[in-house]
């Protein structure tokens, strides 16, 4: 159990029998009347984001989530096989769990498992991850005033928008949030 006050972002609560993590929250303290704390809570399974407003307070259930550093080892028809970092147990996880975040997995990338109660729930990467591009069109500069942009496919098989400068070959440095173009790699 935790009180309004012990609100933080990434905390786990446990509300009518779902999981969900606070991703926002503000203290309100009104002229008038008592005080209460506004939040944005994102379920963990299906990643619906909600606002809900809890009187200044109030005691909410929590949940334990553990997160354990694991690396990606391969894919193994419709799983995704990692290891744990410390006790080196392989853990499968499946498709619909990993998701669009498969577009940014490369064999031997460490990342995060979020476990509760021995059930993993969620995936995370690292913010950044380079990849290399396997096949992208020459680039042709023509006469336009901003900077233009071509679709380029890296070495995981996603297809990213990159600057007309990208080269195949090219080592870049992308968002594993969102899958944005953020530089160029030096080698």
């Amino acid at each position: 159990m935790a009180s309004t006050a012990d609100f933080k972002n990434g905390l786990v609560l446990n509300l009518e029998g779902q999981l969900w993590q606070i991703t926002e929250f503000q203290h309100v303290k009104p002229g008038k009347g008592p005080a209460f704390v506004r939040t944005k809570l994102k379920n963990i399974l299906t990643g619906k984001v909600v606002d809900k407003t809890f009187n200044a307070g109030v005691k909410v259930e929590t949940a334990t989530v553990d997160r354990r550093d694991a690396t990606y080892l391969y894919r193994d028809g419709t799983d995704f096989v990692f290891m744990d970092s410390e006790d080196y147990e392989q853990n499968p996880l499946p498709e619909a769990l990993v998701g669009r975040l498969a577009d940014f997995l490369l064999e031997g990338m460490v990342v995060q498992i979020a476990f509760h109660e021995g059930a993993p729930l969620y995936l995370e990467l690292p913010v950044t991850v380079e990849l290399v591009v396997t096949h992208t069109e020459p680039g042709l500069q023509g006469d336009r005033s901003s900077a233009g942009t071509k679709p380029a496919t890296v070495e995981t098989g996603a297809e990213l928008q990159v600057p007309l400068f990208i080269n195949t070959g090219d080592k870049l440095k992308v968002d594993s949030r969102d899958g944005s173009y953020l530089g160029r790699v030096n080698a």
